[in-house]
Parts: structure tokens; sequence; C-alpha cells
């Protein structure tokens, strides 16, 4: 695996979702009671930011239309959104919060 820095640890604030430019790619990563997440920070439905929507129940909702989707699938659970988005293994080392862009998780729906 690829592991590339995504952020510091100390920036993340639990249930809030953080978005971070990993090598070009918008990820959001949200740290909840259950663990760490990292998912492309783009709805499947439209263009919007999801790190700009709320957190719940280790999901993440879309502010434009109120779709929210699974943080560890990725799948949509609402819609409009029909389609999942990725989501990255992740880890924390030290301080530093890291992606691995290259290998999305394989996941089934929920």
């Amino acid at each position: 695996m690829s592991y590339a820095k995504a952020c510091a640890a100390s920036e993340l604030e639990l249930d809030k979702p953080f978005s971070v430019d990993v090598n070009g790619t918008l990820v959001a990563i949200v740290q909840t009671e259950d663990g760490l997440f990292a998912i492309y920070d783009e709805c499947s439905h439209a263009r919007v930011m999801l790190s700009l929507g709320e957190v719940e129940s280790d999901t993440l909702e879309c502010f434009a239309h109120g779709s929210r989707f699974d943080l560890a699938s990725g799948y949509p659970l609402d819609l409009p959104a029909t389609r999942p988005v990725p989501v990255y293994p992740v880890k924390i080392e030290g301080d530093d919060v890291l992606v691995d862009l290259d290998n999305p998780i394989e996941t089934q729906e929920p």
C-alpha cells in the first residue's frame, strides 16, 4: 500500500469532516467514536463537497440534497444519490493521518 500524508491528527475534531487534498484528490477525513474514515469528498449525485455536510452514526450527509453515505462503504443510504463514492484505507502514525488512494476499499452494500 502506498500511504500519503493527508493531515495532522491534531487537526481532526470528532464527527466533523475535514477536507484535504491528497495528491490532487479531495478526501474527507472523518473521525467518529467508531473509528477513522477517509471518503472521496464529492457526492455521487451532484458535484458537492461531502465534507460540508453533517456526520451522524457513521454516515455523512450531503448538505445539498440530503443523501447520506455510509462512511465505511461509501454506499448511499438515501436518494437522490444512487452510486457509492470511494472510501480509502486510513491510519494514524504519530500525529500524521495517512491515506492510501491507490487501493480503495472494496465494499459491499450495507
